[in-house]
């Protein structure tokens, strides 16, 4: 009976008061709360929402930053790193869930700090942004040189100052905030913008200066952003990063092209030394007018060594004018001399040649006296010949020729006998006919003519042109004419 009063005592709610008891007393209790944890499960979802959990050691609590608290929020979540959420408990009361609904976020120390860039320095790394091969080389004297950092401070003092000690050069400034609230992505706009100036509008520069004056780890984390490190990869503009002091190094330095210790540095690498260009312009002109003076003196002295072993030339033209006279008037006197000895050679050759008509003479007669000798012996080997022949005339008989004639007749009369018996002609001298196309060509079967064709039958006597009748006559074996 006594456990009956007590349930009797305890008061009744439904499932629907009990949740919104729970919520009320959870958002009044925790209306503004401070979590450290390790962010876990982070996820942005098309609506703009970000859902993740925070967890520790012994726990973990769901939080979630709504999409109209994102930009304010300060970071965005990134699963392993350790944060400070700052924001009130809110229950959820359809399922009887409560969640952190967070406002801002903050990195938990240093130690936090460094372990997100460290994960963020590994994946960059294995994606080749940090390669030497990629670097470009700073050009050795721009005609503009571009800066992107704060317009206040004394940043910007020092580049200018160095650059108009060391060499003038146009500046063109693009003024950024460098820490804070949405810096990293002014920073990567500024740097994408530098990229993509037209060449003929305002002055492209020819390398970027991207720069900042010291500070803790947290004032220089715009620059260890990803998306200030794209933005510098993707630029196709020669960059120098000077971010912080010497012993300051960011993840900026590693993508850049060259990285400067400081501001001041990065100007001295952006434009060389005037006075001393000058001097060493100087010093290269006199080595260079040193080493021609020197070259011409060589070439000289080498020229007159050449020419003294050079013979006299007027001596030498005096030497051939003379052999050239001595040479004409030789052959003044030698070309006479020639003719001469050629011409008496010719008449003594002239008296030993026989005359012609002479020599004819002697060809005639030993032609005759030839004509005579073959014309005995011609007559001496027909007489012979003749001899031999009326010698064997009475040995010969004309009984072998005619029985060889009587023979090949009968075997001529044979194959006669047998081409007559062949010929078609003999057929159709016994009541036979041949029947032709108008081509000419045989027409041996009744199923190959057709009706009204043409033909011609050829009988012993001559040939009769005719039309065929139509199939029926055909296929009793009649042909009607």
């Amino acid at each position: 009976m006594a456990m009956s009063d007590t349930a009797s005592n305890a008061p009744e709610f439904t499932v629907s008061e009990l949740s919104g008891a729970v919520k009320r007393t959870l958002e009044t209790a925790f209306a503004r709360v401070r979590v450290r944890g390790e962010v876990t499960e982070a996820k942005t979802y098309p609506s703009g929402h970000t859902y993740f959990s925070l967890k520790d050691e012994g726990g973990k609590i769901r939080a979630v930053i709504w999409k109209f608290a994102a930009a304010k929020a300060g970071l965005k979540p990134e699963n392993g790193v350790e944060v400070i959420a700052t924001g009130k408990i809110s229950a959820y009361g359809d399922r009887s869930e409560y969640q952190l609904v967070v406002e801002r976020l903050d990195y938990a120390g240093e130690g936090a700090l460094l372990a997100r860039i460290e994960l963020l320095k590994k994946r960059l790394a294995a994606e080749g942004l940090f390669d030497a091969a990629r670097k470009q080389a700073i050009p050795m004297l721009p005609a503009v040189i571009g800066v992107i950092t704060s317009p206040k401070g004394a940043v910007l003092h020092d580049i200018q100052t160095t650059i108009a000690r060391r060499f003038g050069r146009p500046i063109l400034l693009w003024p950024v905030p460098v820490q804070g609230e949405g810096a990293a992505e002014k920073i990567a706009a500024a740097i994408a913008g530098m990229d993509r100036l037209p060449a003929n509008g305002i002055p492209r520069p020819d390398v970027l200066i991207v720069a900042r004056g010291g500070g803790s780890l947290e004032d220089l984390m715009a620059f260890n952003e990803e998306v200030v490190l794209r933005a510098v990869a993707a630029c196709r503009l020669p960059l120098i990063s000077a971010v912080g002091h010497e012993t300051d190094t960011t993840l900026i330095d590693f993508v850049s092209d060259r990285r400067a210790p400081t501001p001041t540095a990065a100007a001295e690498m952006a434009v060389p030394p005037r006075v001393e260009l000058l001097a060493d312009l100087g010093q290269k002109a006199a080595r260079l007018l040193g080493g021609l003076a020197r070259l011409t003196g060589e070439r000289r002295l080498r020229l007159n060594t050449a020419g003294a072993k050079l013979p006299d030339l007027p001596s030498v033209l005096g030497n051939a004018r003379v052999r050239l006279d001595d040479r004409a008037q030789r052959l003044t006197i030698a070309l006479p001399n020639l003719l001469a000895a050629r011409r008496a050679a010719l008449v003594n050759t002239e008296r030993h040649i026989p005359h012609p008509h002479a020599l004819i003479a002697a060809r005639a007669a030993s032609l005759s006296m030839l004509g005579v000798r073959h014309r005995g012996a011609l007559f001496q080997f027909v007489q012979a010949r003749r001899g031999a022949a009326m010698a064997l005339m009475p040995r010969l008989s004309p009984a072998p020729l005619a029985a060889h004639l009587r023979e090949q007749r009968a075997h001529l009369n044979g194959l006669t006998a047998r081409l007559a018996g062949a010929s078609y002609e003999s057929v159709l001298a016994r009541g036979f006919a041949l029947v032709r196309d108008i081509a000419g060509h045989p027409v041996t079967t009744a199923a190959a003519v057709r009706p009204k064709a043409s033909l011609v039958i050829r009988f012993a006597d001559g040939e009769a042109a005719v039309t065929a009748g139509g199939r029926d006559s055909a296929r009793q074996g009649a042909l009607p004419l």
